[in-house]
């Protein structure tokens, strides 16, 4: 039987590994992205020797009603996984009331609003999971990214209610935090930034996307039946 997964944020480090992953297990994907049509291209055409459907949605998230462009395209649906997410650092005091608002509506509202719209989806075949991919400081908060670590402990908490709600339809709802990831996120510090935070982690390394694409297959699969609610870190033993 086919099945088909909703990747948010799919042209970013961590969804490019997420949808790699689920393609070689036999998913077909619903790739959206909002800027990098390159990227998606490029991924679709790196997917194409798993043989599956793949298909790119152009939206942007940070608008209040973007998540209904991404609904619009979704048909058969077994799993959502909300990868999607911009990030913000600097002192609060220097915060933008734009900026704090783009990152409630990518964060979110705009994963809250097309979970509600494609729950029946998965309501009727009383099967299905969804996980989102959050933050070690949705977990722990850090200092010049007070309204970054707010809107994933949101993420938090909404993956923990939500699970409480639909557990008897079937669905797993869980979350994975990651800590500090080689993705182009990390492209705004320095080397030495980057050689401090490796020695902070008692790994002594940042992590890969595709450990945390595996984290996402794990809850995805049959051996994680009895999981839910729950927040996984991915994080070298930064945050325990």
């Amino acid at each position: 039987m086919k099945k088909y997964a909703l990747i948010t944020g799919a042209s970013g480090g961590i969804g490019q590994a997420v949808a790699n992953n689920l393609a070689a297990k036999g998913y077909h994907l619903y790739l959206h992205y909002h800027k990098n049509k390159k990227s998606i291209s490029e991924l679709i055409d790196k997917l194409g020797q798993y043989s599956g459907e793949y298909i790119p949605i152009q939206s942007d998230l940070a608008d209040p009603i973007g998540y209904k462009t991404v609904c619009s395209h979704i048909f058969s649906l077994d799993a959502i996984i909300h990868c999607g997410g911009n990030s913000q650092s600097g002192l609060l005091i220097d915060l933008h009331q734009e900026e704090a608002e783009s990152l409630l509506n990518v964060h979110v509202l705009s994963p809250l609003m097309l979970t509600k719209e494609l729950l029946p989806k998965l309501i009727s075949k009383r099967a299905g999971n969804i996980i989102v991919v959050t933050s070690i400081w949705g977990q722990t908060g850090a200092a010049c990214e007070v309204a970054y670590s707010a809107v994933k402990g949101a993420q938090i908490a909404f993956v923990k209610a939500l699970s409480k709600e639909v557990a008897l339809n079937g669905i797993r709802v869980n979350a994975i935090a990651p800590g500090a990831i080689e993705t182009p996120m990390m492209a705004g510090y320095t080397k030495n930034e980057v050689e401090q935070i490796s020695e902070e982690i008692p790994m002594g390394r940042l992590g890969h996307p595709e450990e945390i694409a595996k984290a996402v297959t794990f809850l995805l699969s049959e051996e994680s039946s009895y999981i839910t609610g729950q927040i996984l870190g991915v994080n070298g033993g930064w945050y325990i």
